[in-house]
């Protein structure tokens, strides 16, 4: 079993990790944020790449997530657990809180790249529960008795929500940020939804820790998001993030019994004869078990 980390704002390496090798891994799309860095934690193996690069050099608009997902995906990774700045759309969603979304609402306009398909080849995953729920349970518990460890009763973990991402990279106005809150929307990001969109087409299990740093700029008497605001409270969960993470590589199990393994079973559309066959050397990490 090896698990995935993609650290988000505040997160860029994964301390206690041995046996380190840093992977420079080439993919059909591009290069991925920065190099991977492979090791054992846990005497498992772990992979963990920073979603905007070292030294956060990448905009979440440039981040290359096809790239990221399959790369993974090359070195076997089945499962990605992602750590991520939001804004809490909720009274009851506080700065410092962990919500662990279950939903996403898309506002972003990059559809073409997040989805690995196209060229030639036409696949439709389901993605009405776009969240593995297997691995969301696991990190839920995890979260709650490293939590109880540390006696961090002020923090408070939030099992489900929806996560409403866009591009960014400016924040919201005050005029979208109430219009997400009447449309259900708990946290507001800029990351994840591509990640949960290219794990399920990759057949990897995918979960989200979402990080609370403001309320947005919705609560009125509220000091409005700034980025210095986002960095003081990612850096004071930072370490918070890394605990839960080396716990929850202990407590996975070897095996998956959810259907995130077999998500492209009954998805792809064109017929084998029809595809590109520089399309199924190019995905064969991805469809190989499907096309011949």
């Amino acid at each position: 079993m090896k698990l995935g980390i993609i650290g988000g704002s505040g997160i860029y390496q994964l301390e206690g990790l041995t046996h380190i090798e840093a992977l420079k891994v080439e993919t059909p799309f591009g290069a991925p944020s920065d190099e991977l860095v492979r090791g054992e934690l846990g005497r498992r193996e772990v992979v963990f790449l920073p979603r905007h690069g070292k030294g956060h050099r990448l905009l979440p608009a440039e981040i290359n997530h096809r790239a990221n997902i399959f790369a993974f995906k090359q070195l076997g990774i089945e499962r990605i657990v992602s750590v991520s700045a939001v804004g809490s759309l909720r009274e009851h969603l506080r700065p410092r809180d962990i919500v662990l979304p279950s939903q996403y609402y898309d506002r972003t306009k990059r559809s073409a790249e997040q989805t690995f398909f196209g060229r030639g080849l036409v696949a439709h995953v389901a993605f009405a529960e776009p969240i593995c729920s297997e691995l969301r349970a696991v990190l839920f518990r995890e979260l709650q008795t490293v939590l109880a460890q540390r006696h961090a009763t002020k923090v408070q973990v939030h099992n489900g929500g929806t996560y409403v991402c866009m591009e960014g990279p400016a924040f919201s106005t005050r005029a979208e940020s109430n219009s997400y809150r009447q449309l259900g929307g708990d946290v507001i990001g800029m990351t994840s939804l591509p990640e949960a969109k290219l794990c399920r087409e990759a057949e990897i299990c995918y979960a989200a820790m979402a990080m609370v740093t403001d309320y947005d700029c919705w609560r009125e008497g509220e000091e409005h998001v700034t980025v210095e605001m986002i960095i003081a409270n990612l850096v004071a969960n930072s370490a918070l993030a890394k605990d839960v993470l080396t716990h929850l590589i202990a407590k996975l199990p070897e095996t998956r019994t959810c259907t995130c393994g077999t998500a492209l079973k009954d998805a792809i559309l064109t017929a084998c004869n029809a595809i590109p066959e520089t399309i199924k050397t190019t995905l064969k990490p991805i469809i190989g078990k499907y096309v011949d």
